[in-house]
């Protein structure tokens, strides 16, 4: 049989009791208290209509007219190069850009095909394109491809760009997926009022020829500078001889496109590398020689799919780490010892960079395929 409580402990169990029943009495609901069925309902100021608002500005101070990107005969669409990590290479970056406005060039396509934009995130593409803006916008016009396959994006990217002050816009037509006609030009459209914009014609990529019937409806609006055109020269004419402006995709054709078919420039790829060259080719008047003596770098360069080649022939000038983000790999040894003996022809002190041109093992070479 238990002894029975002490003082002691009969007066902590009346104080646990206490204090329970003040917990309780504490949490109980009121007295009015009744249970509703009713749906809870936010209030209406946290109601957003579902509209787009969008994030472009009125400021014009820092805009660039349309009529500035129109005039524009030589823009590189610039490689991007990266760390052994995979990240972007901003020091590299900066030392081509320099390369490019101190030999003539006018303007760089940012995140273009070229620069593997299709590689990056939006963040990535963003960040380098207001880099750029900010390290060389008044040294060179800025074009940021904020082009997608999804209107949405491409919205979003564009307005994104413009609010970073790139001067132009590169928008490429819907790709995989396609549309329709009437699709392409409500694409078109839906970013054509942010400011300049190039349209980029390029079926072997997008599976899509854009149409001129769609380019002259989209030519109704005096923010379209022109098209980069990679169809050919017949379609080149006829764009020019309608006052469309148009520059050539193809370096091979850049040259007959200029001085023979009317077109403005060229958005090139070769640039890249020999910027003071192309920049004759493209100011000077015909000039066959010249031309004949680029066309078997050019052919070299897109062997394969570009940028491929540009990355190759950029590592074995040393002025970009040999680092590729797969699915790029470098061109075989055979191919770079060709780019050797064609930079030789050519003469070592017309491309960029101040290294002799090598040839690179296949273990010099960093593939990445997570960054």
């Amino acid at each position: 049989m238990s002894a029975p409580a002490s003082y002691q402990q009969m007066s902590a169990l009346k104080s646990l009791k206490d204090s329970t029943f003040q917990l309780t009495a504490f949490n109980s609901p009121p007295s009015s208290y009744k249970r509703r069925n009713t749906t809870w309902r936010p209030p209406k100021a946290a109601i957003i209509p579902n509209f787009h608002l969008p994030m472009r500005s009125m400021e014009v101070k820092n805009r660039t007219f349309t009529d500035d990107i129109k005039s524009l005969r030589l823009i590189t669409a610039i490689k991007t190069p990266y760390l052994p990590d995979g990240r972007f290479d901003l020091e590299a970056y900066d030392a081509l850009v320099n390369m490019q406005i101190e030999n003539g060039v006018e303007g760089v396509i940012v995140g273009g095909t070229t620069g593997e934009g299709q590689l990056m995130s939006w963040d990535e593409h963003i960040m380098l394109i207001g880099h750029t803006v900010n390290c060389f916008g008044g040294s060179i016009k800025v074009i940021g491809n904020t082009g997608s396959n999804s209107t949405r994006e491409a919205i979003h990217a564009t307005e994104q760009g413009f609010a970073v002050g790139m001067h132009g816009a590169l928008h490429i037509n819907p790709y995989y997926g396609k549309t329709s006609l009437e699709g392409l030009v409500s694409h078109f459209d839906s970013v054509l009022s942010m400011g300049p914009t190039i349209v980029y014609n390029v079926p072997g990529r997008t599976g899509q020829d854009i149409p001129p019937r769609v380019i002259h409806t989209l030519a109704q609006s005096t923010n379209l500078a022109g098209v980069k055109e990679c169809v050919g020269h017949d379609r080149v004419d006829q764009y020019t001889k309608n006052g469309i402006v148009v520059w050539s995709g193809n370096d091979d054709q850049c040259h007959d496109s200029r001085w023979d078919f009317g077109a403005t420039g060229v958005i090139s790829v070769t640039s890249n590398l020999v910027p003071r060259l192309m920049r004759e080719l493209m100011f000077r008047g015909k000039n066959q020689t010249l031309n004949a003596k680029l066309l078997p770098l050019m052919e070299w360069l897109f062997e394969e799919p570009n940028p491929i080649g540009l990355n190759t022939a950029l590592s074995q000038l040393g002025v970009v780490r040999p680092v590729f983000r797969l699915p790029y790999v470098p061109l075989p040894l055979a191919k770079r010892v060709e780019f050797v003996n064609i930079v030789k022809d050519i003469g070592r002190e017309h491309f960029v960079g101040q290294k002799d041109v090598q040839v690179l093992d296949d273990d010099d070479f960093i593939l990445i395929g997570r960054y």
